[in-house]
């Protein structure tokens, strides 16, 4: 059972090198451990030293993002063949040493992706800013409400892969991916899990490159929410919309009848007639786009099962061509 760990980094040369040193020797049920780490551009030491720490490093030629950098980090740990990938921060604020806590549902078979969670435990609960807590807790009630779930974090970085689970993963967010993956993963009926431990709410150095504008993170990431709610649930998505357009032009209708009824004339809201009927065609239209998209969406899942297994077998013929000689057994 070959373990991979991958730590997307970007300017990170104050943390790195103590987050790669603080990971297990030895994880009950893994044989082989491996630290990747995939420099989006960084402009300071980040790269040189973790090297010095024993990590195999991928470059960015320029930053692209933590969503990138994450995909880059996923492509890799399966191309050295791993059965199991970990994703964790370069940062500081997530204990390394919380990997095999982490790992425990996944390695017992009750799940095939897990994720920590800041909030499930209130003894556990991170202090960070009251706008980050609230900006948290409308981003999980989007996530919950629109897959049926309940998770209580959807934006924590710590996260545990099956090989399989990272194959069905097909993100498109370059920005961040944390909210997305949930998307993707409960789409694909995905076994999922959430495990409370403790983690710093706030970074000791420096300033998240994700967070650090609350309002910035907020459109990024909500834009990338409403893109992958329209790929992967089109029906929902312009059904509601369809559905909103219907009742407000049902509505003006409703509104204008009953005033005739009541004065025998329909001014002076004629033109709530021409708004009503507007708002009806649209509905209408939307409602048929639904079906078409729905429609589609039954293709993308096709497409999709097909995609993993072309990249099972790529990444199976990687892993026989290269033979991974610098793997190791931390020691």
């Amino acid at each position: 059972m070959k373990l991979v760990i991958i730590i997307p980094a970007y300017n990170e040369e104050k943390t790195i090198a103590q987050v790669i040193s603080a990971i297990p020797a030895e994880i009950s049920g893994v044989d082989r451990i491996r630290v990747v780490v995939i420099d989006d551009g960084s402009k300071d030491r980040t790269r040189e030293l973790a090297e010095k720490a024993g990590a195999l490093v991928v470059s960015h030629p320029e930053n692209q993002g933590v969503g990138a950098a994450f995909s880059t980090g996923l492509r890799t740990a399966l191309a050295l063949g791993a059965d199991l990938i970990v994703n964790i921060d370069a940062d500081g604020q997530l204990d390394p040493r919380d990997i095999p806590h982490l790992l425990e549902p996944v390695l017992s078979g009750r799940a095939d992706f897990a994720t920590a969670t800041r909030f499930a435990n209130h003894e556990l609960m991170p202090k960070m800013p009251a706008v980050k807590k609230y900006g948290n807790f409308m981003v999980r009630s989007i996530i919950n409400f629109f897959t049926g779930k309940h998770f209580t974090d959807v934006s924590c970085g710590f996260r545990a892969y099956t090989r399989e689970t990272a194959l069905k993963l097909n993100l498109f967010g370059s920005f961040t991916y944390t909210q997305e993956t949930f998307l993707n993963l409960v789409v694909k009926g995905v076994r999922m899990t959430e495990v409370p431990l403790k983690i710093r709410g706030e970074r000791e150095f420096g300033k998240s490159r994700v967070a650090n504008s609350v309002l910035r993170y907020g459109l990024k990431s909500g834009s990338i929410i409403i893109l992958a709610l329209r790929d992967l649930k089109p029906l929902s998505f312009f059904g509601w919309i369809g559905s909103l357009f219907i009742v407000l032009g049902a509505a003006g209708f409703t509104f204008v009848f009953i005033h005739w009824l009541l004065t025998r004339m329909t001014t002076p809201f004629q033109s709530l007639i021409l708004v009503g009927a507007v708002f009806l065609i649209l509905g209408l239209l939307l409602i048929v786009m639904a079906l078409i998209a729905d429609m589609l969406g039954r293709i993308r899942k096709n497409q999709e099962e097909l995609l993993f297994i072309l990249r099972d077998q790529y990444f199976r013929g990687l892993e026989k061509g290269t033979p991974d000689e610098t793997s190791r057994k931390k020691e």
